[in-house]
């Protein structure tokens, strides 16, 4: 089985004069990868890890399709969590310092994410962290260039089930959301940013449930469909920033597709980025 890619006309290509330390900034136009449904009309699915023999890693396709992403630069204060399904902060120097262990990031990192999501997002009262990611152009996870979701509806309640079996039932009950918090690792980001969508401004049909399947579990993302979202990125994040991406909401509906892209202005020379996503439970 193949999957298929369409593609629109591409946006005019910028011409890049600078040298390697420019960092760009304000709005952009350039392509993102949207879903595409299995040409068979199969239910879609994505392999985590290498998939079984004579299956392909994920049986969907991508339509590429140029939109303008805007600069959140300095408009910071201009979007909250409970209507744009995304904010940001700026924190103190981390304890963590290397991020190449994951005991020493659990030990020195989740504490601080724990923290900041108790202080910072609306009516919390409690967090569990459950995992991270770390990106680098070296490692074995890429930025991802496909538009997404981490999370579905139920998947996030499968979550809860899953990590806090005993409670469940009991938390299930009040309001509970599930938060990414994402920061560059050797900023400020020039290389592979990360563009957001406004909560607010597509609708739950051009989301595509998607099976995400582990060796001994099958969770779910969500696809998603163009319509006329509104896009931004934070140009240049530094290491001491924090942006906060809400991938499911169980009280106000929250959820904030992303992805990486490619930015036409990045300069020839721009160190590759480097990022950590830590995933949390937020109950409250």
């Amino acid at each position: 089985m193949t999957t298929q890619t369409q593609t629109t006309a591409a946006p005019p290509q910028l011409e890049v004069s600078h040298d390697s330390s420019y960092i760009p900034r304000g709005a952009v136009t350039t392509e993102l990868n949207f879903y595409a449904p299995p040409a068979d009309g199969a239910k879609p699915f994505n392999y985590v890890e290498e998939p079984p023999e004579g299956q392909p890693r994920q049986n969907f396709g991508t339509t590429t399709i140029p939109v303008t992403i805007q600069d959140i630069r300095g408009q910071e204060s201009n979007f909250e969590l409970d209507t744009n399904a995304f904010a940001t902060l700026t924190t103190d120097p981390s304890a963590e310092k290397d991020f190449r262990e994951d005991e020493s990031i659990k030990k020195h990192y989740y504490p601080e994410v724990e923290e900041l999501l108790l202080k910072n997002v609306p009516g919390a009262k409690r967090v569990f962290i459950f995992d991270h990611t770390i990106r680098r152009a070296t490692g074995n996870r890429n930025p991802v260039t496909r538009v997404h979701i981490d999370q579905t509806k139920a998947s996030a309640t499968a979550r809860v089930h899953q990590h806090l079996p005993d409670e469940a039932e009991l938390l299930l009950k009040d309001r509970y959301r599930l938060i990414n918090v994402w920061r560059p690792l050797n900023g400020p980001v020039q290389h592979t940013p990360l563009a957001f969508a406004d909560s607010q401004t597509f609708k739950d049909d051009a989301l595509i449930s998607v099976e995400h399947r582990y060796p001994d579990r099958t969770g779910a993302t969500a696809a998603v469909k163009h319509e006329n979202e509104q896009w931004y990125y934070w140009s240049g994040m530094d290491n001491n920033e924090r942006l906060l991406l809400e991938c499911f909401d169980s009280e106000k509906g929250g959820r904030v597709p992303h992805t990486a892209f490619i930015d036409p202005r990045t300069p020839k020379g721009a160190r590759e980025r480097e990022s950590i996503e830590v995933r949390a439970l937020v109950f409250g």
